[in-house]
């Protein structure tokens, strides 16, 4: 009984300590004449490099946008706050749309052949294509 209450314990602690990670991928229009992008290419998207697609952005509080920052532009959020605040600022780019979260993320890019964005591969479907998958 005491092993058993100590396993208990043990899994409690390490499913707290590890924070649960989302496999994001990319996504775009099924229409939209992208197949795959690298790294790079999506990360000029939503650094505003480019303004080829319109990036589609999660909350600044989703868990899932600074995952998606880290694996994709190699920044933190704060850095890509500063980013794209000297980029408005200049005005040479206009930030990046953000919406609630995946379901509206996939709205968006189902209703323009022009958007891009990124979600949780779970919230995948047939409304949406997907391009790169962040390792």
């Amino acid at each position: 009984m005491h092993n058993m209450s100590l396993s208990f314990v043990l899994a409690a602690i390490l499913g707290i300590g590890l924070p649960a990670r989302a496999e994001v991928v990319v996504v775009v229009n099924p229409n939209a004449p992208e197949a795959a992008m690298t790294k790079e290419e999506v990360a000029q998207y939503f650094l505003g490099k480019s303004g080829a697609l319109v990036p589609i952005d999660q909350p600044e509080s989703a868990p899932i946008r600074a995952e998606f920052y880290k694996k994709v532009a190699d920044k933190d959020p704060s850095q890509v706050k500063a980013l794209w605040s000297k980029l408005v600022f200049t005005g040479r780019a206009t930030m990046p749309k953000e919406v609630g979260g995946s379901a509206d993320v996939k709205k968006a890019v189902a209703a323009n052949p022009k958007a891009i964005g990124y979600i949780d591969r779970s919230a995948v479907d047939a409304t949406v294509k997907v391009i790169y998958t962040a390792p």
